[in-house]
C-alpha cells in the first residue's frame, strides 16, 4: 500500500465531526512535526484547536479543514478508491496537500505554510479566528484552499445566506374559525419565497434557495401558536440584498433570524494559466480569511461523493493533487519573486 494512501485511511479511522476534532488534529501536528515542520496550535474553543506549520516565511499557504459532517463512518479501500467519512471532505486534500508541501521542503523551499482549521462545516469557527488573528510570521501573499473540486481550480463559489424563519400564531381549535395559524402564515411565506428570483451572476448563474428544517404546531386539530423553518441560500448577490428580499415577503407574522456572522456574497478566486476551471456552489472557509492572501480553490475528489454514505476519493485523483498543489505553489512563488 502506498504512504499516502496508508495515512488517509490512518486518518480516516480517527472520527473528526464538528465540534471533536482534536484527535485529529494532534494526529496532523505529530505527522508535521516528524516530517520537518514547526508546529503552532492555535486554541478556538476548548479542546479544539487550529494547526499551523512552516519551517520559514511563508508566502505560500495550502488550506484546509479539520472536521467532518457527521455521521462518521471508517475507511476501506478497493483497487480504484479509498472510501470513508473526510475521504473527499476533506482529509483528503490534507494528506496531499502535506505530500505536497514535504516534497517542496526537500527540494530546499521554506516559503510554504499549512493550515488545518476547525468547524468549516458549521460555522467556520476556525477560520474567522485565523483571519482575525493572522499568526507571526505569517504574510502569505497565496492561500490555496483545499475542498473536492475534481482536480480543478474553482473560478468563483457562490455566497451563502443562513437564517430561520419564526411564525407567531393564535393557539385555539381547529372546528373554530379562529388564529391566525403560524404553520399557514409560515407555509405561505415559504411558497413566496420559492417562487422569488435570487438573482444571476455573470460567472456563477442563478442564486437558489433551499428550506432544510420546517417544525410546528402541537396537533393536527389545533391552530398553531409557533413554527419555524431553517433556510441556507446559495447566493449570487451581497448578504444585504438577499436579506432585504426575504424580508419584503415575509407577512406581519413572519420574522427573519439571522445572526450575519454566517453570511457572505460570491467568492472569486485566482485560477493558474492554463489549467482546467470551474465553478462551484458550495461554500468554504475562503470568505474568512482574507488576510491570508489571494484565495486559490482545489482539491481532489467529487463533491457529489462528499456528506454522503458513498464519500470515497480516487487513487489516481490524490496522486493528481500532489503534483498539482507542489507545481501551483511553485508558480505562485515564483510569480511572487517577480514582482519582488
Amino acid at each position: 500500500m502506498q504512504p499516502l494512501v496508508r495515512t488517509l485511511i490512518d486518518w480516516i479511522e480517527i472520527p473528526s465531526v464538528t465540534g471533536s476534532e482534536g484527535d485529529y488534529g494532534d494526529a496532523l501536528a505529530r505527522h508535521l512535526g516528524e516530517v520537518g515542520f514547526d508546529v503552532e496550535r492555535q486554541p478556538v474553543a476548548r479542546g479544539r484547536f487550529n494547526v499551523l506549520a512552516r519551517t520559514g516565511w511563508p508566502e505560500v499557504v495550502l488550506c484546509t479543514h479539520l472536521d467532518t459532517v457527521p455521521p462518521w463512518f471508517g475507511p476501506s479501500e478497493d483497487a480504484e478508491f479509498v472510501h470513508g467519512r473526510g475521504a473527499c471532505d476533506a482529509k483528503g486534500p490534507a494528506v496531499t496537500m502535506i505530500a505536497a508541501a514535504c516534497q517542496l521542503l526537500q527540494g530546499g523551499e521554506e516559503r510554504v505554510g499549512l493550515l488545518f482549521t476547525v468547524g468549516e462545516e458549521v460555522d467556520g469557527a476556525g477560520a474567522r479566528l485565523a483571519g482575525r488573528e493572522l499568526a507571526e510570521p505569517w504574510a502569505p501573499e497565496f492561500i490555496i484552499v483545499g475542498e473536492p473540486t475534481g482536480n480543478r481550480f474553482a473560478r468563483a463559489h457562490k455566497g451563502v445566506f443562513k437564517g430561520t424563519l419564526r411564525a407567531r400564531g393564535v393557539a385555539g381549535h381547529s372546528a373554530q374559525v379562529l388564529g391566525p395559524s403560524a404553520v399557514h402564515e409560515l407555509c405561505g411565506c415559504i411558497a413566496d419565497l420559492l417562487d422569488e428570483d435570487w438573482g444571476e451572476h455573470p460567472i456563477l448563474g442563478s442564486g437558489s434557495l433551499n428550506f432544510g428544517r420546517i417544525e410546528g404546531g402541537v396537533a393536527p386539530n389545533v391552530v398553531a401558536a409557533r413554527a419555524e423553518a431553517t433556510l441556507l441560500l446559495r447566493a449570487v448577490e451581497p448578504p444585504e440584498v438577499v436579506e432585504d428580499r426575504i424580508r419584503s415577503a415575509l407577512s406581519p407574522q413572519v420574522e427573519l433570524e439571522t445572526t450575519g456572522l454566517d453570511n457572505y456574497g460570491p467568492v472569486e478566486f485566482r485560477v493558474p494559466e492554463g489549467r482546467e476551471e470551474i465553478v462551484v456552489a458550495f461554500g468554504t472557509d475562503a470568505p474568512y480569511l482574507g488576510s491570508w492572501g489571494t484565495p486559490l480553490l482545489y482539491g481532489p475528489g467529487r463533491i457529489e461523493d462528499a456528506h454522503s454514505e458513498r464519500e470515497r476519493v480516487s487513487k489516481a485523483s490524490l496522486e493528481l493533487a500532489v503534483e498539482d498543489y507542489r507545481r501551483t505553489v511553485a508558480e505562485l512563488l515564483a510569480l511572487g519573486s517577480r514582482r519582488a
